[in-house]
């Protein structure tokens, strides 16, 4: 294989490209966690991403992958034997099904079509049924990487409300945070699950549960074992979180990102990722003529801002497309997850990205259709500059 030059394209959908600014940040000595500065450094970091995440609530935060966030958010809220109902969206949702039956929870789950998403209506008859109260928590995943399908949280939040249950509302925020319109306290979510290396910009490594009012009351319930997440260990910990060493280095980096996530404003930044987005589903749907590659979901108004999941034409190897992208013109690109795996490739646009960024992926992957003799509509990358020149 011959040298790829140039500078990498990467258009995975996590871990996302980390801005020049935050690595340099990054980049910090070894330090004692308890010094003064430090402290003020990190309760800083906690006020400002709360207000990302738009919570008064409780954040406390783990050295781990926003799995280990996940984790320690059932165990902290739930006991064994306790039923989460699910809603089925794809890789992530069976992911974490798959977590709370090894942590012996039961789960039920909201059936869907994963290229449409679940219907909140179903969401209130399973509740309506659950007259004994069995169902402790609801359990969504905000935007669905594997799939590129975004659900709408206050229709979640109003269909369990519709059903007079008590149940949490438990939601996965870890490819939506910093790039789609996320409320928690106006949405009424009681624990939200985040990781730093998609909307955040940052390495994998910092996973984090925000907490409402509500959740926290449930949690001296919750009879799961824990330790290295206990939260009431935590509570009495330096910054409410880490029961253990703090990674001093990720917080230097953490400010930088929220502080480039301030200066563009929270509304500006919805906006760009979907510009971006919309501007890759231009794409899409000019290659999808000639019975070429199309958008995996199909519902309009759950089109994700932050990755589009592009189903290959029956025949057609998605991971072929993605060796030539990478191999040839050296641009990454997400492969499908799960059962998806060869028949989607995946375009990321979250985080630190731009318009020149985004067509420079789209042309490579237009070239790699070209190469890999894949039917195809023509006009792909000139549908997104004529979207972006008018947008």
């Amino acid at each position: 294989m011959s040298r790829r030059t140039g500078r990498l394209f990467f258009a995975n959908p996590g871990p996302t490209n980390i801005p020049e600014s935050v690595m340099r940040a990054l980049v910090h000595g070894s330090q004692d966690f308890q010094d003064p500065d430090f402290v003020e450094l990190v309760r800083n970091c906690i006020a400002r991403l709360k207000r990302v995440v738009r919570t008064s609530g409780e954040v406390f935060l783990y050295t781990g992958s926003g799995h280990s966030a996940w984790e320690a958010t059932m165990v902290n809220l739930l006991s064994p034997g306790d039923t989460v109902l699910m809603l089925e969206s794809g890789h992530f949702s069976e992911s974490w099904s798959g977590m709370c039956r090894k942590l012996g929870l039961v789960v039920e789950t909201v059936a869907a079509d994963r290229r449409m998403g679940a219907d909140p209506a179903l969401v209130t008859a399973a509740l309506r049924e659950d007259r004994a109260g069995r169902i402790k928590a609801v359990c969504a995943v905000h935007n669905e990487t594997s799939t590129g399908v975004a659900l709408p949280l206050a229709d979640i939040r109003a269909a369990i409300d519709a059903a007079g249950h008590g149940a949490l509302l438990l939601v996965d925020t870890i490819s939506s945070l910093g790039s789609l319109e996320f409320r928690m306290d106006e949405w009424g979510i009681d624990a939200a699950v985040g990781g730093s290396q998609k909307g955040l910009m940052l390495p994998v490594g910092l996973g984090f549960t925000a907490v409402s009012a509500k959740g926290m009351a449930a949690h001296p319930q919750a009879k799961l074992p824990r330790n290295y997440f206990d939260w009431s260990v935590m509570m009495e910990r330096p910054f409410r979180s880490f029961v253990g060493t703090v990674p001093t280095q990720m917080f230097y980096g953490l400010a930088e990102s929220l502080r480039l996530i301030e200066e563009e404003g929270l509304e500006a930044l919805y906006a760009r990722h979907h510009r971006l987005g919309e501007a890759v589903r231009c794409a899409v749907r000019a290659w999808a003529g000639n019975a070429g590659p199309q958008l995996f979901c199909q519902a309009p108004a759950r089109l994700s801002d932050s990755v589009t999941a592009v189903l290959m034409p029956e025949g057609y190897d998605a991971n072929a497309l993605r060796r030539t992208a990478l191999d040839t013109f050296n641009v990454s690109l997400g492969g499908g997850l799960g059962g998806l795996d060869g028949k989607v490739f995946r375009i990321g646009h979250m985080g630190d990205l731009n318009e020149a960024m985004v067509i420079g992926t789209l042309g490579a992957v237009e070239l790699s259709l070209a190469r890999n003799r894949v039917p195809h509509g023509a006009g792909g990358v000139n549908a997104a500059l004529e979207y972006l020149a008018a947008a």
